[in-house]
């Protein structure tokens, strides 16, 4: 218990500083890019795909929710860490070697980048493995540093070709149109999906009982990612033909073939759920009358709605709390039996007893009595 609290505060701890140290050199060079209205505009088109990515990734989470916490921190960590330490090392990398503008992009770009972005997976992987249940899990964390890095590398691409810096023309309003376009209509889900491979590294290696794929999925994902990355970079420099060949023949088919992944994992979550909350009720540790208000999504939120009705805001928070605390004790549970559960399993599934059985009095679900407690 200690130890998971000490890992916790320090993975907290590392990522706020290093947000913090890099969101002000971001936020510098962001000011400099551009104007003051140059810089707004910017900033307005660039956020204009991160609401509906970001909700697409949270529906995928509904069945096990991440800690909203955490997945803001993710957001964070791609905005100015990933940007920041990408645009280090690229600098100082094409300093000592002498690279040329098109092996950056085509080389430098793709490995700084996705270094830098999935080294929060690593993270969580190290000091925050508990948060993290399989391949599901490492696709949406994956995706919120994805959607944080587009975000800001969308405003200085936005805030260049307005200004004409980006070698691509005169600037101007004609600029910025033709890049909000390709960036942020056609392809703001390119850097998610890059990273969305070492986040399928990251959750393999957590749902698997070999130490060989515990060790080699997270590197295989990240060189999976960084070949995507770099294809589509590379596309770029030939043209509009080259550009379109990768978008549909490489972009979209990869997209659909993640995005087709990441929903069969969240629907089969319902019947992992199910299957490790029975045996968790056959060990006495929850109450089987209670798993379909835990793993089945509409009784989920009728039986919220009930407790808000009759208990008011107290009672939508103790049933909130309860049902995360089975989904969190579920999961755990599968972890178990397939073998792979934490090293502070035993602790961590009593803490989820404890408050299954703290809250428990307090509820009542659609057609059961309601508590008086």
């Amino acid at each position: 218990m200690r130890v998971r609290r000490r890992e916790s505060a320090a993975f907290t701890v590392v990522v706020t500083v290093l947000v913090a140290l890099c969101a002000v050199p971001m936020a510098a060079i962001i000011g400099l890019s551009g104007g003051g209205a140059t810089t707004v505009v910017a900033v307005v088109l660039a956020a204009v795909p991160v609401g509906p990515l970001v909700a697409a990734y949270l529906w995928l989470d509904r069945y096990e929710p991440e800690p909203r916490s955490l997945l803001a921190l993710g957001l964070l960590w791609g905005g100015f860490v990933a940007t920041a330490a990408a645009l280090l090392i690229g600098g100082i990398g094409g300093l000592v070697v002498g690279i040329t503008d098109e092996q950056s992009l085509s080389i430098v770009a793709p490995v700084t980048e996705e270094a830098s972005k999935g080294f929060f997976l690593l993270l969580l992987l190290w000091w925050r493995r508990a948060e993290l249940d399989g391949v599901l899990d490492g696709i949406v964390y994956a995706g919120m540093v994805g959607i944080g890095f587009a975000f800001i590398e969308n405003i200085l691409y936005l805030g260049a070709a307005y200004n004409g810096t980006d070698a691509t023309g005169p600037g101007g309003v004609q600029a910025v149109t033709a890049t909000f376009v390709v960036r942020c209509l056609f392809s703001p889900f390119a850097h998610p999906l890059f990273t969305a491979f070492t986040g399928i590294g990251v959750g393999l290696a957590v749902s698997s009982r070999s130490p060989m794929v515990r060790t080699v999925a997270p590197i295989a994902g990240y060189i999976l990612a960084v070949l995507a990355h770099a294809t589509w970079n590379t596309s770029t420099l030939g043209g509009f033909d080259s550009f379109a060949m990768v978008y549909f023949v490489v972009m979209v088919p990869g997209f659909l073939a993640v995005a087709a992944l990441a929903v069969f994992v969240s629907r089969s979550e319902r019947r992992l759920l199910t299957a490790a909350l029975q045996d968790a009720a056959r060990r006495g540790l929850f109450p089987a009358s209670d798993i379909p208000y835990m793993v089945d999504l509409r009784a989920r939120r009728e039986s919220r709605r009930f407790a808000q009705r009759n208990g008011g805001k107290a009672g939508a928070r103790a049933m909130a709390g309860y049902q995360q605390a089975a989904i969190e004790l579920g999961f755990l549970h599968h972890r178990f039996l397939r073998g792979t559960a934490p090293r502070d399993f035993s602790d961590r599934g009593q803490d989820f007893v404890n408050q299954l059985q703290a809250l428990r009095p307090q509820i009542s679900f659609p057609g059961q009595a309601v508590s008086t407690r």
